[in-house]
């Protein structure tokens, strides 16, 4: 009986090991996709994790219905494992707190190499009637430091703006600075820095 008893809990001991060493093919994210952008196929990769880790991971069988049908619910870097939190069915999808505004520049208001998914500060560089009249900052010139691009046109580029003529950006703001932002633009008073590593 006491050897049977061993038997027994030797078998139990190797089913775990073998169920914690079960494998299931996911989806991992390959390169950047900005918050509310399509994600595509590019931007997939297969990785193999365990399966139970109780997360709810997006496996590889679903990626055609993933680029197909579903958006970018925060902005996805590179390396991230996803799961259904971080994808979203609905269009151009934006965090709480979140806008998005279209500025057009002329040549020498954005870098060349402008592209999307950089962060980029926005500065004001016309005169104070450009500025917003409520604004307590009226001496800064830097109106927001944490611009993301989620779109860009023109500009002669098509991989990013190369700075020789007028360019259309979206780019997504804090809801705070929407306005200000806004109002700058429409009087040519915008200038865009890339921030390196995100960073001002």
């Amino acid at each position: 009986m006491a050897v049977l008893l061993i038997l027994v809990g030797a078998l139990g001991a190797t089913v775990v090991v073998l169920r914690a060493g079960n494998k299931v093919s996911v989806v991992e994210i390959a390169e950047p996709v900005a918050s509310g952008d399509r994600i595509p196929e590019s931007a997939l990769r297969e990785v193999m994790i365990s399966e139970n880790t109780g997360l709810d991971f997006i496996t590889w069988a679903q990626r055609g219905d993933l680029t197909s049908h579903y958006r970018a619910a925060t902005d996805l870097t590179q390396g991230s494992v996803l799961v259904t939190s971080m994808i979203t069915d609905q269009d151009n999808s934006l965090p709480a707190g979140k806008s998005l505004v279209g500025l057009s520049l002329k040549e020498g208001h954005y870098p060349q190499g402008l592209k999307e998914g950089d962060t980029v500060a926005a500065y004001f560089v016309g005169d104070a009637s450009g500025r917003s009249s409520g604004s307590s900052a009226a001496a800064d010139p830097l109106i927001s430091g944490s611009l993301v691009v989620k779109a860009i046109s023109g500009g002669g580029s098509s991989d990013g703006a190369d700075g020789s003529g007028d360019t259309a950006v979206t780019v997504i703001a804090d809801t705070s600075v929407a306005g200000a932002l806004a109002v700058a633009a429409s009087g040519d008073g915008v200038t865009l820095v890339i921030v390196p590593n995100g960073k001002h």
